[in-house]
C-alpha cells in the first residue's frame, strides 16, 4: 500500500556515503514510499576526527549538507539537523578536562547555528550521554544541553536530543529557562511517557495508541548507515513500511498518518511538508 496523498517522513536518519550505503539507502527509503527525511549529522568519530577546538565540526557539517543535496536530487525532501552528539564528551575527556570539553562542544553547536541562520539546516542536535557517567560529566553534559536549548531559542528552531531512556522530564524546565517551548524539543528514540515531542522508532508498539489519543509525535528509523552495522538501528525502509502496515491493518487512519508525518513535523520544525 502506498497512499500518494500522505507524505512519509523519517524524523531521524543518517545517510553516509563515506561509511555506509549512502544514496542507495536513500533510494530504499524512497522506493518504500518515503518522501521527506530529517538527515542528522553523525559524530566526529565517523569522520576520523577528534575535535580540538570545535572548529573541526564545520567540515563535518559541510559534508552533511553536501550529501543532503545529493539526496534531494533523487526527488526526496531533505531537512538537515546539525549538532554535537552528546557522546562526544567521553572521547574528549580522554585527553582534555571537562571545562575544555564543554567549550569544544559549545563551539560546535555555535557553528551549527550558523548553518541554521543561513537556512542550510533547520534544527540543532544535542543531548546528554544515554549511558551512566559520573556526576561531574553529567553536569558538564547538561551545561552543553542548556547551551543548545538557549541557542535554539535565539534562532527560533527546534532541538533533537539524544539522551537516556525515559521521559527526560527535567528538560522541560531547562527548555523553559532557555526560552524554548518544550514541544520544540524532540526526544530522539523516545518512550511515550516523555513530555517533550517524542520521535518514536517506527516499530514501537505504542504508536497506534498514541495516534488514537491525538498525540503529537513523529516516527524515525535512526538508520545509522554504517557498513560495519548494517540495518542498525532499523533499516531505511522501516518508517514507510511500518506506516503502510498500520494503515492496512486499520490501526491508524490516513488522518493519523498525516498528523504524524506532516502536521507534527511542521509544528515542531516550522517547515512545510506536503506531497
Amino acid at each position: 500500500m502506498k497512499n500518494p496523498d500522505i507524505p512519509i517522513t523519517d524524523d531521524h536518519i543518517h545517510i553516509d556515503p563515506r561509511n555506509g550505503r549512502g544514496l542507495a539507502a536513500a533510494r530504499d527509503f524512497q522506493r518504500a514510499g518515503g518522501t521527506h527525511l530529517f538527515m542528522v549529522s553523525k559524530p566526529s568519530s565517523s569522520f576520523g576526527v577528534l575535535p580540538a577546538t570545535g572548529e573541526e565540526f564545520r567540515d563535518i557539517f559541510d559534508e552533511t549538507i553536501t550529501v543532503a543535496g545529493a539526496v534531494r536530487e533523487l526527488g526526496l525532501t531533505v531537512f538537515v539537523v546539525l549538532g554535537v552528539h552528546p557522546a562526544e564528551i567521553s572521547r574528549l575527556l580522554e585527553r582534555i578536562p571537562p571545562g575544555d570539553a564543554v567549550a569544544v562542544m559549545k563551539r560546535g553547536l555555535d557553528i551549527a547555528g550558523e548553518y541554521i541562520a543561513d537556512g542550510s539546516a533547520v534544527a540543532l542536535k544535542s543531548g546528554r550521554p544515554h549511558y551512566e557517567v559520573s556526576p561531574e560529566v553529567l553536569d558538564a553534559s547538561n551545561e552543553v544541553l542548556f547551551h543548545a536549548l538557549s541557542l535554539a531559542a535565539r534562532l527560533g528552531c527546534a532541538v533533537q536530543i539524544h539522551a537516556e531512556s525515559g521521559p527526560c522530564t527535567d528538560v522541560v524546565e531547562r527548555a523553559a529557562r532557555a526560552g524554548l517551548p518544550a514541544y520544540r524539543v524532540v526526544k530522539h528514540y523516545a518512550t511515550p511517557d516523555t513530555p517533550l515531542t517524542p520521535s518514536m522508532i517506527a516499530t514501537h508498539p505504542a504508536i497506534p495508541e498514541m495516534a488514537a489519543a491525538g498525540r503529537h509525535f513523529t516516527m524515525e528509523s535512526d538508520y545509522m548507515d554504517e557498513n560495519r552495522r548494517p540495518g542498525a538501528v532499523i533499516g531505511p525502509k522501516s518508517v514507510p513500511r511500518a506506516t503502510f502496515r498500520l494503515l492496512e491493518s486499520g490501526l491508524i487512519t490516513p488522518e493519523d498518518a498525516h498528523h504524524i508525518h506532516a502536521g507534527t513535523p511542521a509544528r515542531v520544525y516550522g517547515v512545510d511538508i506536503s506531497r
